[in-house]
C-alpha cells in the first residue's frame, strides 16, 4: 500500500471506512474526499520511512522526506462525529504519537530533512458552506496539533524540520487561493519549526506576501531561526520563468525578509498525483519537460542575484525542490535524479518511465530529494463536486 493505492482508494487503514467528509473542493469543480475513522487505537498503516528506504538505494544525494500533517489526518474524524469507545482526545493523542514516530523514523532511515505538508491550513479559513469543516474555526486546532508534534524535538532536530503551506494544487487548480495569507501566516509562524516553504509565485500581491513573512517569521523560535523559502516558480503556469525573473523575485523578497533567513522554492503543482491531469499544459508528458526548464531557471538566478545584489545570498541553496501538489513532494530540485540515465539515478516510477531530452545543470548543494508519502491516510478518492 503506497501512494498510488492511497489515491485509488484501496488499502484502507483498518481503523477507517469509506464515506468520510470532503477534504477539498477545487476551483475547476472536482473534489477530494476522505475515508472516516470508525475505531481505535489509530495507527499508521505505513510510515514515510518505508518508502524512503527503498529510494535511498538509488540515491547519490541527500534526500528530504515529506510527511503528512497531523491536522490533515485529524479530518478522518468528521465534524461532530463520535466513535464508540474512542474519544476525539484519544484519537488526537494517538495521532500526535504516530506523527512524531513518522518523523523520527524518516530521520533514522537517512532523511536529511523532514517536512510537514500543511495545505489544509489555508483551506481551513475558506468558510465554504459546501464544505462544513472549512467553516468550523479549525485553524487554531490544526496549529496546536502540529506544534504538539514539533515541540517534542530538540532545537538541533527542529532545524531540519519544516512546514509547507500553499493554496493546494491538483489538475492545475487550487482549493483556497482566495484566502489571504494575512489570515494564516501569524498563526503559522507560531510553530517552532526550523524552516517554512511558502507558495508565493502565483500570489496576486507578492509584496504583501513577502511583507507578512518578514513581519511574522521569527529570529528565535525557541532557540532556532525560522528560514523562509518563498516560491519563485509558478508550477501551474506553463510559461517558463527566466533566470532574471527568478532573481528579481528573490531580490524583491529580500526587501522584506531578513537575508540570512531567506531562501527559494517552487510553488506546488508540478505533478501532484503521479500521472496526473495537467490541463494547463495539455499532457503530463509535456508538463514534465516544462518542469525541467523551470527548475533549470533557478540555478542561473543564483549567480545573477549574487552578482547583482547581496540581499538574498545566504541559505538560498539550502532548499531547492520540485514542489508537487497539496499532498506532498514527488521529486527533487535536481529533478534529473528521478529519471534513469541521469546523474543520481533515482527511480521515480510514479512519474512515468520516460527519460527527458536533457537534464538541467544544477549545483550539487541544491540536489536534495523529496518523495511523497500519504501512507497513514490511505483512502483519498477523486470525485466530481456536487
Amino acid at each position: 500500500m503506497g501512494f498510488m493505492t492511497t489515491m485509488a482508494g484501496t488499502g484502507l487503514n483498518p481503523c477507517c471506512a469509506p464515506g468520510g467528509q470532503t477534504f477539498a473542493l477545487f476551483l475547476d469543480g472536482h473534489s477530494k474526499a476522505m475515508p472516516k475513522l470508525v475505531g481505535g487505537p489509530f495507527r499508521y498503516n505505513e510510515y514515510a520511512a518505508d518508502s524512503l528506504v527503498k529510494a535511498l538505494k538509488f540515491a547519490s544525494k541527500p534526500m528530504m522526506q515529506a510527511v503528512i500533517a497531523p491536522s490533515m489526518v485529524s479530518l478522518l474524524m468528521p465534524l461532530h462525529a463520535e466513535v464508540p469507545g474512542y474519544t476525539r482526545e484519544q484519537f488526537e493523542s494517538d495521532l500526535v504519537d504516530e506523527c512524531e514516530k513518522d518523523i523520527r523514523k524518516a530521520f533514522a532511515a537517512g532523511a536529511a530533512r523532514v517536512q510537514i505538508d500543511f495545505t489544509e491550513g489555508r483551506l481551513a479559513l475558506k468558510s465554504d458552506p459546501r464544505n462544513p469543516w472549512t467553516d468550523a474555526n479549525l485553524l487554531p486546532r490544526f496549529i496546536e496539533l502540529i506544534s504538539r508534534v514539533v515541540d517534542r524535538f530538540t532545537p538541533e532536530e527542529r532545524v531540519n524540520i519544516g512546514v509547507h503551506t500553499c493554496a493546494g494544487s491538483d489538475a492545475d487548480s487550487n482549493h483556497s487561493a482566495e484566502v489571504p495569507y494575512s489570515s494564516l501566516l501569524p498563526a503559522l509562524f507560531s510553530i517552532n519549526a526550523g524552516y517554512f516553504t511558502i507558495q508565493a509565485a502565483c500570489e496576486e500581491d507578492k509584496d504583501e506576501t513577502y511583507k507578512m513573512i518578514g513581519e511574522h517569521s521569527r529570529d528565535d523560535a525557541d532557540g532556532i531561526p525560522q528560514i523562509c523559502y518563498v516560491g519563485v516558480i509558478w508550477c501551474q503556469n506553463p510559461a517558463v520563468e527566466t533566470p532574471q525573473q527568478v532573481c528579481d523575485s528573490l531580490v524583491r523578497a529580500a526587501d522584506f525578509i531578513p537575508k540570512e533567513r531567506l531562501g527559494s522554492t517552487d510553488d506546488c503543482g508540478f505533478q501532484p498525483f503521479a500521472i496526473d491531469k495537467k490541463p494547463a499544459y495539455g499532457s503530463p508528458d509535456f508538463a514534465r519537460d516544462i518542469a525541467f526548464e523551470k527548475i533549470a531557471s533557478r540555478a542561473p538566478s543564483l549567480r545573477r542575484r549574487n552578482s547583482a545584489s547581496d540581499r538574498a545570498r545566504r541559505h538560498w541553496s539550502r532548499q531547492t525542490s520540485l514542489r508537487t501538489g497539496w499532498g506532498g513532494w514527488l521529486a527533487p530540485a535536481a529533478a534529473r535524479a528521478c529519471w534513469p540515465g541521469l546523474p543520481g539515478g533515482v527511480s521515480a516510477s510514479a512519474l512515468g518511465p520516460r527519460k527527458p531530452a536533457r537534464a538541467p545543470s544544477l549545483p550539487s548543494s541544491c540536489e536534495t530529494l523529496r518523495i511523497t508519502f500519504l501512507g497513514p491516510l490511505l483512502g483519498f478518492v477523486s470525485q466530481p463536486a456536487n
